[in-house]
Parts: structure tokens; C-alpha cells; sequence
């Protein structure tokens, strides 16, 4: 089983790099669907990746048609602040790869999209009087790691011995 996030026209590209860094850390797949709003050679982008984006497994698509045809019949989750249903009532465990699509941070998904998969759609709950969103990289990483915690965390260390351990002095 992987865990697979989807940025649909990504156009920050420090909000990119930021959730690759959470996916080289939670050995989840980035996917890319263009147009991108920005190059890969951008230099924001590879600074918010810092280091990792050599243990980032990511895969480019063309564009939505393209990407869903690679999806084939996989589980696909839209996240969005207009579900009724919260991403923690949904059960990530069964045992094939989870997808996580997130539109792009100006507009989100097209609306077609999900009304087409109103089923399939998340919501992060927030309070909507105050603001308008939340951070694409954030919610990512909220998602990914509740995945992760109902999936007891494989292949991740729950604990680690550092050389020079701050707790353990």
C-alpha cells in the first residue's frame, strides 16, 4: 500500500516543496499534474525541498484526463473546503494505494470534477468566518499523517537514538 498525494496545478512553489519534503519523510508519492505554476528548476522550490528531492518518488502528468486515466479504479480522496464529510471519518487501511488530490492553491479543484466525486470529497474543519483556507502544505501533511496514524505509521520510525540527543543529554 502507498500513500500517493496529487497536486493539481500547483503554483507556489514553496508550498510544492514544502510537501515534498512530507512526502520523502512519509515515503509518499508525489504526483504532479501540470501546468505547473512555476519550473521545477525554480529555485524557491528546491530551497523549500531542501535536500530531499532525491528520495521523492514523483510522477509528472499532463493533466487531469492523463492522471486519472493512470488512476485507473484506485481510491481517490478530493480535499476541499466544500465536503460535508470530515478526512478522519474516512478509513485509509485498506490494503491498496490511497490517493489525496489537492487543487491548486488560487481556485482549488475544478468544480465539475467534484460534483462529479461529491462521494470521494474531505474536509479539514476550520472555522470559515475567520479565513478563506488553509495552507495547501499543511493540509497535505494533516492528511498524509492521519492516513499514516490509522495505518500504524509502516515503515516509519516511531523512535530514534540521535548521537548527540537533546532529551537524553
Amino acid at each position: 500500500m502507498t500513500n500517493n498525494i496529487v497536486l493539481f496545478e500547483p503554483q507556489i512553489p514553496a508550498n510544492t516543496g514544502n510537501i515534498a519534503r512530507t512526502c520523502a519523510a512519509t515515503n509518499t508519492t508525489l504526483h504532479l499534474i501540470e501546468p505547473l505554476g512555476f519550473s521545477t528548476d525554480d529555485k524557491h522550490l528546491k530551497r523549500a525541498g531542501l535536500d530531499y528531492w532525491n528520495d521523492v518518488n514523483i510522477v509528472n502528468h499532463k493533466n487531469l484526463e492523463a492522471f486519472l486515466e493512470y488512476l485507473g479504479e484506485k481510491p481517490l480522496y478530493l480535499i476541499t473546503k466544500f465536503a460535508d464529510r470530515i478526512y478522519s471519518e474516512a478509513d485509509f487501511t485498506k490494503d491498496e494505494d490511497i490517493f489525496f488530490i489537492f487543487g491548486k492553491e488560487t481556485t482549488g479543484l475544478p468544480e465539475a470534477f467534484m460534483q462529479e466525486r461529491a462521494q470521494d470529497c474531505l474536509r479539514i474543519p476550520m472555522n470559515d468566518e475567520h479565513v478563506r483556507s488553509l495552507n495547501l502544505s499543511n493540509t497535505a501533511c494533516m492528511i498524509v499523517y492521519e492516513a499514516l496514524r490509522q495505518q500504524g505509521f509502516p515503515n516509519l520510525e516511531l523512535s530514534h537514538n540521535y548521537e548527540n540527543d537533546k532529551l537524553k543529554g
